[in-house]
């Protein structure tokens, strides 16, 4: 009989044989082995303390991540010969030990990182995970975050789960069999939350150009922070919206419960929010638990971009640090600053660039460091990568209005991007342009 159809007696028998302390199961990491990390929210951080409780035991111990909440202590000075930390997204816990050269950046699209790990292109020995309580046949849930962690936990050497009494159970393709665990820790502590700053003056006015693209019908993605929730604020007066978004954060409920959104116009699973992780408050957690609306899968589908494309106006809406007057964006550096990853941004962007109606749209504040610095220049600060090409971006917005690129000339860009720039800056920014030969 398949562990997955094992009766009841049997996976409790099974379960309670795997519980154990989380010093016990992170007994079994080695020297030079491969940790995989649950990402964002479900962070394992009981078991990622014990980890660290070994670094004395062990030496050059690969850990593998995308962004995570809470500590990231493995990633401090005196662990780095414990731990080489690799990671597909920069957050703020290991972002110093980045630019410092502890730690390493993967750039590479959210969508193909779990080929990754299944192509063995990426080995993975222990896979980490934070789970919720296993439901009455033996199944535990990923909870917030599915994303890239299945691909991981197949081809781990050993499962080690922290099965916490206060992780959502989401549902889709987001279970995993108690049969799967090797090692078991049983916790109870609330999901770090993620609070986002209430928009400034200038946020909520890029909201509102940013929500004067989205049409009645369109099918959105959006990522999190002010800028986003001054989007979501300003939909109130729209029709049948529906989601697919590689996250979720707390403003999307309200338009749930107003029924602006109710995914009914959507080509690829209508009905459904379709969501790899989310990232917010309890209010959000709560609303995701045991919820048949909210539909959890793989990076790989969700951020696929020939799935993406298959929803009727798709509507993509991402951020960056710059972006120069060709439409280039960087998103993941501000010069030679490494500042966060690749994510899905380029996979959403072009997804929608392809979808019927669909549209593209990069969305930032015209002005950095309090208004000393123009986001909007004529050319990328030196060091700074360019994560979306000028080939893709077909909408920029800044609180100053919007620049339609698709289908213009060079110079015709450079004018529509310069006209969106902070009044500040424009002269400067015309002026270093008409030293290019097109301009």
């Amino acid at each position: 009989m398949l562990p997955e159809t094992k009766d009841r007696q049997g996976w409790l028998e099974d379960y309670k044989r795997k519980i154990t302390s989380a010093e016990d199961a992170l007994s079994h990491v080695r020297s030079y082995d491969s940790v995989y990390v649950h990402s964002n929210a479900a962070a394992p951080q009981i078991l990622l303390d014990a980890l660290v409780g070994r670094a004395g035991d062990l030496k050059a111990v690969r850990i593998y991540q995308l962004m995570t909440l809470g500590k990231a202590d493995y990633a401090l000075k005196e662990h780095a010969d414990s731990f080489q930390v690799n990671s597909f997204f920069i957050g703020a816990n290991i972002r110093e030990a980045v630019n410092a050269g502890r730690a390493n950046y993967i750039p590479v699209f959210l969508s193909e990182i779990p080929s990754l790990f299944s192509s063995g292109e990426i080995g993975i020995d222990v896979c980490l995970l934070q789970v919720s309580p296993p439901d009455a046949h033996g199944f535990c849930s990923y909870g917030v975050s599915v994303d890239c962690t299945i691909a991981a936990r197949k081809k781990a050497r050993i499962v080690i789960a922290e099965v916490n009494k206060q992780m959502p159970r989401t549902l889709g393709r987001a279970f995993v069999h108690v049969s799967r665990l090797d090692h078991i820790v049983e916790t109870d502590h609330p999901v770090p939350e993620l609070v986002a700053d209430k928009p400034t003056d200038i946020e909520k006015a890029i909201g509102a150009n940013v929500a004067s693209l989205v049409e009645d019908g369109a099918t959105l993605q959006l990522g999190i922070g002010a800028i986003p929730n001054a989007v979501l604020s300003n939909l109130m007066d729209k029709r049948n919206l529906g989601v697919h978004s590689e996250m979720l954060s707390d403003g999307i409920v309200d338009l749930l419960e107003y029924g602006v959104i109710t995914n009914d116009a959507k080509t690829v699973l209508p009905g459904k929010v379709v969501v790899t992780f989310v990232m917010g408050t309890k209010r959000l957690y709560d609303f995701v638990d045991n919820n048949p609306l909210v539909e959890f899968q793989t990076s790989d589908y969700v951020n696929d971009p020939f799935v993406i494309s298959q929803n009727y106006k798709m509507t993509a809406i991402n951020s960056a640090l710059q972006v120069d007057v060709t439409g280039q964006v960087a998103a993941d550096s501000i010069g030679n600053l490494l500042y966060s990853g690749f994510g899905g941004q380029v996979d959403f962007i072009r997804g929608a660039a392809h979808s019927k109606q669909g549209k593209a749209i990069i969305a930032l504040p015209s002005t950095a460091k309090s208004g000393q610095v123009s986001r909007i220049s004529a050319m990328l600060a030196t060091g700074a990568g360019v994560v979306t090409s000028r080939a893709d971006v077909h909408y920029v917005v800044t609180e100053y209005g919007i620049a339609q690129l698709y289908g213009k000339t060079l110079k015709e860009r450079a004018r529509a991007l310069i006209s969106i720039a902070h009044p500040d800056f424009k002269a400067e920014i015309e002026k270093q342009c008409s030293a290019f030969t097109w301009f």
